[in-house]
């Protein structure tokens, strides 16, 4: 429940340095080149291009030339993870002096951080364990969810320090998370689905052991549910004139793109390249709901409110 209280207060407004803001949005940029170059290795079988970790080969830190492609294109992957490391640790030493005023960026940014850390660490099981169906699938997902959270930053950097309250009828909003529900669903079972596929990573890579062609089928199904959930969202939020509006049809032209390059892909014997995107494409359409889910509040500056 929402108390106004009696004495209306401001909140300080907090400018937001360039610096930072430009930081940001390379941080996210790079957790989502990170997708497509994991995707890269995976697709192109260099998997095990470095046969080792932390280092490339048990001599070498870098690939060397006798390893050929498949050795540039995983330790280019992994040198991105140190890029992407460095921008996460730039973002947290930037809110630092206001983590008190932006307790919610200094949240963010230290679970962004955390979470490359323990990517680096998943990434080393993954290598150790002969590109693990199930550990490669999990590398992904986390990689996913990092895109999500420096979205959730992007979008609340730009935003106030207030209090936040619901711009949207309490159905829209229980709509929504259904949506958003239904999408983890789909992600999940596009995990499940790649990894019974043929991109192992490498040639002597295992897969999963499910029936790859019945997964697509049952991929597809949260699929067209989520399609069809967004779009009543959509004509909602227009015709009501609701905050998410412009995110929510972000999302339902994302939704499509997805399912029109899902469908090119299965038709066509999963074209490498085809693959790479749709899996580059899920991790923007979560980030997308998760810029919806966010716009579904608003900060109310001249107002303290308490809940209970």
């Amino acid at each position: 429940m929402l108390i106004t209280a009696s004495t209306p207060t401001a909140p300080p407004v907090i400018r937001m340095p360039r610096l930072l803001r430009v930081v940001a949005w390379l941080s996210f940029i790079a957790e989502t080149l990170i997708i497509g170059t994991g995707g890269a290795v995976r697709l192109t079988g260099s998997g095990l291009g470095c046969p080792t970790w932390p280092t490339c080969t048990p001599e070498s830190l870098v690939a060397t030339p006798e390893m050929g492609l498949h050795g540039v294109i995983e330790f280019g992957n992994r040198t991105l993870t140190g890029v992407v490391g460095i921008l996460a640790l730039v973002v947290v030493v930037l809110v630092w002096r206001m983590r008190r005023a932006r307790r919610d960026l200094f949240t963010l940014a230290l679970i962004v951080l955390g979470g490359v850390i323990a990517q680096a660490i998943v990434g080393g099981i993954t290598v150790l364990t002969g590109l693990n169906p199930f550990i490669v699938g999990f590398h992904y997902v986390v990689s996913l969810v990092l895109v999500c959270v420096c979205a959730a930053f992007l979008v609340r950097m730009k935003e106030m320090a207030a209090p936040r309250v619901r711009v949207v009828p309490s159905w829209y909003a229980g709509l929504a998370h259904l949506t958003t529900a239904v999408l983890a669903v789909t992600i999940a079972f596009g995990v499940l689905t790649t990894g019974a596929g043929p991109h192992s990573g490498d040639a002597a890579a295992g897969r999963n052991g499910f029936n790859a062609e019945l997964l697509e089928h049952i991929h597809a199904w949260p699929g067209y549910t989520l399609l069809a959930l967004t779009l009543v969202l959509v004509a909602v939020a227009w015709t009501r004139g609701l905050r998410p509006r412009t995110w929510v049809t972000v999302l339902l032209g994302a939704e499509a793109v997805q399912i029109a390059v899902g469908l090119y892909q299965a038709r066509n014997g999963l074209p490498e390249i085809a693959v790479g995107i749709h899996m580059v494409l899920a991790a923007l359409t979560a980030a997308t709901m998760t810029v919806v889910i966010l716009r579904m509040k608003a900060p109310i500056p001249d107002a303290a409110v308490a809940s209970h």
